[in-house]
């Protein structure tokens, strides 16, 4: 019985390292970091460029609610990217 609580004291002992690693912990935020400014507000724009002129009332509300959630990624990208009708070609 001894040897089993002994073992399951190492098991919890490689767990806690394995949690307390502050390496992990970095990669984590820096994954979340990367995926809400950079990721989803470059798959927003896209979409929105896509669909501006033929979505609908409740898709349209459900773009506005997304670019309030990610306005800081859309910040960031916004000098770059020209959202702005294409018009007629024939001038």
């Amino acid at each position: 019985m001894y040897n089993c609580y002994l073992q399951a004291k190492k098991q919890e002992i490689k767990m806690e390292s394995i949690f307390n690693n502050s390496v992990a912990t970095l990669v984590a935020y820096f994954s979340i970091l990367l995926t809400y400014l950079f990721v989803i507000p470059l798959i927003l724009f896209y979409w929105m460029n896509n669909r501006w002129n033929i979505m609908g009332k409740f898709e349209r509300l459900g773009v506005y609610g997304l670019v309030f959630l990610f306005f800081p990624g859309l910040i960031l990208f916004s000098p770059f990217l020209n959202l702005r009708l294409r018009g007629n070609t024939k001038g």
